[in-house]
């Protein structure tokens, strides 16, 4: 299931907005931060990306003019990836259909209590990956 719904959900982004799903996660935690940017290191950790994956990713969103990387004043050796104007319109042309199609293929497929059940499923199993973390 979580393999199809990526790809059905990458598929469906590209056709829409050309972004891939990767791209818009990138673009999602850029826009959670209210300064519209974050460390490298926050950022793969967030994502749970290995560091060569999403520098490589984040060379291509750069190239595209989603993303721009920007020296850190307070660590010589780290580095801000921050959301450009491009990229804000990206992500807000891109996620109002992607809701929509999240809600078409999941949430609206469910009753009231399954998906009451996902979430406390979902829930118990995150609780249980971040144990495995500490």
């Amino acid at each position: 299931m979580q393999a199809k719904l990526a790809a059905r959900l990458n598929r469906q982004l590209q056709a829409d907005s050309g972004l891939s799903l990767p791209d818009f996660d990138v673009l999602v935690q850029l826009t959670d931060h209210p300064e519209r940017r974050v460390r490298v290191l926050a950022l793969a950790e967030a994502l749970q990306w290995e560091k060569s994956r999403l520098s490589h990713h984040l060379a291509r969103m750069q190239r595209r003019g989603l993303v721009v990387r920007q020296d850190c004043p307070d660590d010589a050796r780290g580095a801000f990836i921050a959301l450009t104007d491009e990229g804000q319109q990206a992500i807000e042309r891109a996620a109002p259909e992607h809701v929509n199609t999240v809600r078409d293929l999941v949430f609206d497929q469910l009753a009231p209590d399954q998906v009451e059940a996902l979430h406390a499923i979902a829930i118990q199993v995150l609780n249980r990956l971040d144990e495995d973390a500490r």
